[in-house]
């Protein structure tokens, strides 16, 4: 596997020296250039976890994946370019169904910078731009939204604003001026460290289970430098976020057919799949016990 050649698939040509700014640099070019996607499921194929298959995936092929794969891959990186990362598992709070996952639900990483802890999530869809500031409770204000975290013990709690969805300009508003915002709990975890292995039973899982999203929805999602684009079943979701001279939030949806997916897929993700893909959006069954 080659780091150099990794680099060059997220568009990065910048320093390597492991500081906050490449940090930073690293993580935006990933969110701008390798969609968070579950395609594979969905065209015939089977998720795996081994770093090479991985890399073989995102970097040669130019796909996408979601945690287990972005982030699995994400932090071999991070590590290689002389990071001291941590591997945490999470618990999504599902937006369709408002119930958490179970545990190791979600593959995270966390960075260790000079002693300040950074969270780092490139494989999350609808997440921050940058990596998170572990050591403060303030919101965190970023072009795609507003973050904070919480505490309740040893359990944080990642939470956004309405922002961070594209929803409306009073979440940055807010939290510039210490307005009110509208919090959403995207997903809990603890810093307890874990190991790629952990994620496997999980893995699967969300390949299978009609209580996982991507069990039960084709999608595709991809950061744009002012915006976002996601595919999902039949559907085609475009936001423009708003911007600082008063332009609104301008959302999009575009009905697709079935030929019309594998263009759109191409254009828009840069993704040419080798089987054909089942469009799926079913309802989420809520999962039979509460985490």
């Amino acid at each position: 596997m080659d780091v150099q050649a990794y680099l060059h698939r997220i568009g990065y040509s910048g320093s390597v020296v492991p500081t906050l700014e490449t940090l930073q640099q690293v993580h935006r070019s990933h969110m701008l250039t390798v969609p968070f996607e579950n395609l594979t499921i969905h065209s015939g194929g089977k998720v795996q976890m081994d770093i090479c298959w991985l890399y073989e995936k995102i970097v040669v092929q130019r796909r996408g994946g979601f945690c287990y794969e972005i982030n699995g891959l994400f932090s071999w990186l991070l590590t290689q370019l002389g990071f001291q990362v941590t591997v945490l598992a999470a618990q999504v709070r599902n937006r369709f169904t408002s119930v958490y996952g179970p545990p190791f639900d979600h593959f995270i990483a966390m960075v260790t910078l000079e002693g300040h802890r950074w969270l780092c999530d490139v494989g999350f869809g609808a997440c921050s731009e940058l990596p998170l500031s572990l050591e403060t409770l303030s919101p965190q204000k970023q072009a795609n939204g507003v973050f904070r975290f919480k505490h309740q013990g040893d359990t944080i709690f990642l939470e956004s604003s309405a922002e961070a969805q594209g929803d409306t300009q009073e979440g940055l508003k807010g939290a510039t001026l210490g307005g009110q915002i509208t919090w959403t709990e995207l997903y809990k975890f603890t810093l307890q460290p874990r190991q790629r292995e952990d994620f496997r039973t999980m893995c699967q899982y969300h390949q299978t289970s009609p209580s996982s999203l991507f069990y039960c929805k084709s999608l595709c999602t991809l950061l744009l430098p002012h915006g976002r684009i996601t595919y999902m079943g039949h559907k085609l979701l475009t936001t423009t976020y708003p911007t600082e001279d008063g332009c609104p939030v301008v959302k999009t949806t575009q009905e697709l057919t079935d030929d019309e997916i594998p263009h759109i897929l191409k254009e828009k993700f840069g993704i040419e799949l080798s089987s054909p893909l089942i469009p799926k959006d079913e309802d989420i069954a809520p999962p039979s016990a509460n985490y």
